[in-house]
């Protein structure tokens, strides 16, 4: 930038909202997105992932990475991938064009993207989705990485004047993993492309109900609009930022490999299953492969049948990349180095059970992200910074033993359909307090907070007459009643969403009267 103009890559929301003291020389040599990663470490709602599951609750054990453990690894990660094109003379210019690819950037980024995740990760993502459509009729539902974006830019008060962290465009741009809401924006959405994004697909099983994932709900429109001025003429609108794309990338990684370590840790992930799903496979690739749908069903519960379902869905919805022989050397380095390396040998806690997990992470680190590249003009389903090939389905393979020998284990599924019946129980509790007029001086203040800035945010929408805000409700923008019932709808998933896994479980059995400690924790009330 020249003169006076402000780089608009580092244009706040409320820049000039508030009054300043006189900048330092100190101040003035501090990168604005180093400032922007500070507000996210000293947040409440950063700390609170310590106590958020990853995939499952951590409560019982030290060795299970959380979500904050997560974010640290992803901006780490992120940043050494974007420090890697930082350094590249060739990609240089390319990066320039599209926008930039700023190491605070993403690593602020990385720090952030979690931040909306509910109680109990993934599931408790799932259950105040459903709750928000049902019960509350929010047109937007409740989608983690949205709640993320509401997080800075509204939810947090720890910014200069209490609304939102008042970060720079380029950072609010970055965690921005699916630009577009649910339905309505841009115009025309994602998921009317003939090949669109990835996640602006509806679910298979509910055909209507907009964007599988999204980052902004329609409360934060204006936040988008303005976080991603910058890139304007430089991406396509549904298009991430390239630090967007970094980080993305940096949280896939991250997921593949830790995720995969922990579950050794614990004992749960074996070596027997995974080598016999991976060694069958391997064994009779071209006799599964010519198998009808029909025929390969009857593989049912015989090892290699459900990798070779990951080999013709990959084909269906990654034709871009997909590659037969690439995906063959994938699986055979994944046993390789997972199967026959690190799960060879259970850990036990020793010194060399631990240097075998650090090898093993360090060393996919550093391979995946030695395989990242730049692309002007990348597929519909990828961003502009991409995994070469044969990086590309190792991870397909890392994330499908992940899914398939933790995920989908009937123990998983036992603890999770618990956890579900508590965040329900939880928001229905909440919801019969906040309805209750005697109640209304004592609720906790937070939510009231909520509900008051929730239904400050309608009015502002009504005002414009956006449709999409009262859809789901089937009432007319003006109707007051229906504006107070969808911010009270909001405020209960705002409240919950923000609550670690022992929080809402512990307020769960004070609503329910099933302890008699006083309550104590300020944060929630």
């Amino acid at each position: 930038m020249t003169g006076d103009s402000p780089d608009p890559r580092q244009v706040r929301r409320w820049q000039g909202s508030a009054p300043a003291a006189r900048p330092t020389s100190a101040d003035l040599a501090v990168s604005p997105y180093r400032v922007d990663r500070d507000r996210i470490i000293a947040s409440p709602f950063f700390a609170r992932l310590g106590g958020v599951t990853q995939v499952v609750s951590a409560s019982g054990s030290s060795l299970l990475h959380n979500r904050l453990t997560h974010s640290l690894k992803v901006a780490q990660v992120g940043r050494a991938i974007a420090e890697r094109l930082a350094a590249d003379e060739q990609v240089g210019p390319l990066l320039e064009r599209l926008g930039g690819c700023d190491p605070d950037v993403v690593e602020a980024a990385g720090l952030a993207h979690d931040l909306g995740h509910p109680p109990f990760g993934h599931l408790g993502e799932q259950v105040l989705d459903r709750l928000a459509w049902e019960r509350f009729a929010l047109p937007d539902g409740f989608e983690g990485n949205a709640q993320s974006l509401r997080i800075v830019t509204s939810t947090d008060a720890g910014g200069p004047i209490g609304i939102g962290l008042d970060l720079t465009a380029a950072v609010r741009a970055a965690i921005l993993k699916y630009p577009w809401t649910r339905l309505s924006h841009p115009d025309p959405h994602p998921r009317d492309m003939a090949d669109p994004p990835r996640g602006a697909s509806a679910p298979a099983d509910a055909p209507d109900s907009g964007s599988s994932k999204f980052s902004v709900y329609i409360t934060e429109l204006d936040e988008m609009a303005q976080a991603r001025a910058p890139f304007a003429g430089k991406l396509a609108g549904w298009q991430q930022t390239v630090e967007a794309s970094v980080m993305d990338i940096a949280d896939d990684i991250a997921y593949a490999i830790h995720d995969l370590e922990d579950f050794h840790r614990i004992g749960v992930l074996q070596h027997a299953p995974v080598a016999a799903e991976l060694g069958q496979w391997r064994s009779h690739a071209r006799e599964l492969a010519a198998l009808d749908d029909t025929e390969l069903a009857k593989w049912s519960r015989r090892p290699g049948q459900s990798l070779e379902l990951l080999r013709r869905r990959l084909h269906s919805r990654d034709s871009w990349i997909v590659d037969d022989d690439a995906f063959s050397a994938a699986v055979s380095r994944v046993q390789a180095e997972l199967v026959e390396g690190l799960l060879a040998m259970p850990f036990d806690g020793s010194a060399e059970a631990e240097q075998a997990v650090g090898r093993f992470s360090a060393g996919w680190t550093s391979r995946l992200v030695s395989g990242i590249g730049v692309v002007p003009n990348p597929p519909t389903r990828s961003g502009h910074v991409l995994l070469a090939p044969a990086q590309w389905h190792e991870v397909q393979v890392l994330k499908f033993v992940h899914k398939q020998f933790v995920l989908l284990r009937p123990d998983f599924a036992l603890h999770q359909r618990g956890q579900a019946r508590l965040v329900t129980a939880l928001v229905e509790a909440l919801d019969r307090w906040i309805g209750d007029r005697d109640e209304a001086s004592r609720l906790p203040r937070r939510l009231q907070d909520l509900a008051e800035r929730a239904e400050a945010e309608y009015r502002t929408l009504a005002a414009t007459d956006m449709p999409t805000v009262f859809g789901a409700a089937g009432r007319t923008g003006r109707d007051p009643e229906a504006i107070h019932e969808l911010a009270r709808g909001r405020a209960i998933i705002d409240f919950v969403a923000s609550l670690t896994d022992s929080q809402a479980a512990a307020l769960l059995a004070a609503l329910s009267g099933r302890t008699t400690q006083p309550w104590s924790d300020m944060f929630v009330l």
